[in-house]
Order: structure tokens, then C-alpha cells, then sequence
């Protein structure tokens, strides 16, 4: 019976411990397919920067357009969104 017991504890113990480990193959980056070089800024409405990390190892940009057309990732190494984030940034710490 008392081995029973532990069998139990311990086929417990290792299916949480499975469940919680991340699983290494399985990418959640929410720009799929090539990014676009530049968008017309008249058109945007808002951009998201995250950053690489666990979930996913590259930096996206993404860019949501105005009247819910739809959204576009940017390519981070591009000339355009290099220089819109400087700007970007000089414009906030100039506020």
C-alpha cells in the first residue's frame, strides 16, 4: 500500500514538473512570413516595439494602420525604422 503511495506522489511530481518546462522547438513571435522596409506614417495609427525574448529571439515592430485595415510587421534592421525609432526617441525625451 505505502508503495502505492509513492508511486502516486511521485507520477504527480513528475507531470508537473513536465507541464511547467518550456518547450524549446515552440516559437510564439507574432510576425510571421518577411517584414516590410517602410510604411507611410500618415496611414499609422499606432507601433509596438517588443523585444527579443524568451518566447521569441527577434525584436518585432509591429504597425497597426488607421480605419482597421490591418496590421504589418517592420523589419527592425531596416534603414526607415532605425531612423523613425531615433527620431522617435529624441521626440519623447524632448517632452
Amino acid at each position: 500500500m505505502k508503495s502505492a503511495a509513492a508511486f502516486v506522489v511521485l507520477a504527480c511530481l513528475l507531470m508537473v514538473h513536465v507541464q511547467g518546462q518550456a518547450r524549446p522547438g515552440v516559437k510564439r513571435c507574432l510576425c510571421q512570413g518577411s517584414p516590410v522596409n517602410m510604411v507611410r506614417l500618415p496611414r499609422v495609427e499606432k507601433i509596438e516595439i517588443h523585444p527579443a525574448g524568451p518566447s521569441c529571439e527577434n525584436m518585432e515592430i509591429i504597425v497597426t494602420f488607421k480605419n482597421g485595415v490591418g496590421q504589418k510587421c517592420l523589419n527592425p534592421e531596416s534603414s526607415f525604422t532605425q531612423n523613425y525609432i531615433k527620431r522617435a526617441i529624441k521626440d519623447r525625451s524632448g517632452q
